[in-house]
């Protein structure tokens, strides 16, 4: 440790047993609202940028936490550097955000109303959870399942299978 510098503390709990992402949007303050509505999220922590707009933001969503801001650029958000975009100036996103909720098909009709894109609406699926998939208005892609029977792992294949 360099001298002057003091120890840190233990990792806070919300961190300690996840990777955390940390998603970027056109309007973080107008994502917020929508998470909140939508999700039932809620805002933990909210530092303003400079200027306008939203530096960084925490929201948790059950137990699970997650980080956003604005982006970077020509998509409208003032953003923290680093050249990070929102799914909207990509034209898509690579990740899909999964949490674990305890009424899938309630979630569903909230996010719907409140704006979401249902891409799959709620579905029990072969991995023994009843999932829906959508789109946010910032354009991010989102799993919620509802854990419904565990299924053991030589049986997961042949369930697979016989959906085809």
């Amino acid at each position: 440790m360099s001298e002057g510098m003091e120890k840190g503390g233990e990792t806070p709990d919300r961190y300690r047993y996840a990777v955390v992402p940390n998603i970027r949007v056109a309007d973080a303050a107008a994502a917020i609202d929508f998470y909140q509505r939508a999700f039932g999220a809620r805002e933990d922590v909210r530092v303003d940028a400079p200027g306008g707009g939203v530096l960084h933001a925490e929201i948790s969503i059950g137990p699970s936490v997650l980080m956003l801001g604005d982006s970077d650029g020509e998509d409208g958000g003032e953003g923290g550097g680093g050249g990070f975009r929102a799914p909207t100036a990509l034209g898509g996103t690579s990740v899909a955000l999964h949490v674990f909720v305890d009424d899938v098909d309630a979630l569903a009709a909230r996010a719907e109303e409140a704006g979401a894109e249902i891409l799959q609406p709620p579905t029990d699926t072969f991995h023994g959870d009843r999932t829906v998939i959508l789109r946010d208005p910032s354009g991010h892609q989102w799993v919620f399942l509802t854990h419904q029977e565990d299924v053991a792992d030589e049986e997961l294949g042949g369930r697979l299978a016989a959906e085809g």
